[in-house]
C-alpha cells in the first residue's frame, strides 16, 4: 500500500521527520542516498533544507525527489517522546 507524505521537517544531519497520510510519522536519514547521483547535490545543508512536498513525495530545487515508497519503506517509526533528538 502506497502512502503520501503530509509533511516534512529537515532536521540536523540530513535526517526528515515525515507525516504520511496514514497518520504514522517516521524518520528517514538522506544520508546513504548524498553519495549518489542525483542526490549527490542535495548534499549541503543550505539545499536540503530546501525540500517541500509535492504531489505526496519529496522534492528539491532541480526536480530531485525520492519515490513515496523508498521513504516509507526505508524509515523508522518516529517516538514523538524522541522526535527532539
Amino acid at each position: 500500500m502506497l502512502f503520501d507524505v503530509l509533511s516534512v521537517e529537515p532536521r540536523p544531519g540530513y535526517v526528515l521527520d515525515l507525516k504520511f497520510s496514514n497518520g504514522e510519522c517516521r524518520r528517514f536519514d538522506m544520508r546513504p542516498l548524498l553519495r549518489m547521483k542525483p542526490w549527490n547535490r542535495i548534499a549541503s545543508p543550505a539545499v536540503f533544507r530546501r525540500v517541500r512536498v509535492d504531489y505526496g513525495t519529496l522534492v528539491w530545487p532541480g526536480e530531485i525527489d525520492v519515490a513515496p515508497e523508498t521513504l516509507y519503506d526505508d524509515s523508522i517509526p518516529l517516538d514523538e517522546s524522541r522526535a527532539d533528538e
